[in-house]
């Protein structure tokens, strides 16, 4: 990604979710870091920039009654990983997502992620994208 133009701390995600692309249910890949603007995309895929993707977030459950979340994302980055050049690196931007969603989102941010750097928890409030 060259030059770290992110304002927003990032965690890494200790539980590997799963995103479906939501139209075909096709596996598209997994999250393996969050922030409060959007995450990094572990994927065998590349994916086109700036297109507007209609993604699903598979959970346990054990954050809401619900076992996913709907939402539009955008990729803004996309590179080969360098450890492994078969699989891609891509940074979304999460664009249109319900309340509700919302604030599952924020709970999966504060269960599953690990701090990188400070402690603070984080709210609705703190997202870019409301």
């Amino acid at each position: 990604m060259g030059d770290e133009r992110r304002k927003l701390s990032r965690r890494d995600l200790s539980y590997y979710m799963r995103v479906m692309d939501e139209q075909t249910g096709k596996l598209v890949g997994h999250v393996s870091d969050i922030s409060t603007g959007g995450f990094k995309l572990d994927s065998k895929y590349s994916i086109p920039l700036n297109i507007d993707l209609r993604l699903r977030i598979d959970q346990t459950g054990s954050i809401s009654s619900k076992s996913f979340i709907v939402f539009t994302a955008r990729a803004k980055w996309c590179q080969r990983d360098p450890f492994d050049p078969t699989m891609y690196n891509i940074g979304l931007q999460v664009m249109d997502m319900t309340p509700s969603d919302l604030d599952i989102l924020v709970e999966m941010f504060n269960t599953y992620g690990t701090q990188k750097t400070s402690s603070s928890q984080k709210n609705n409030a703190d997202y870019l994208w409301r």
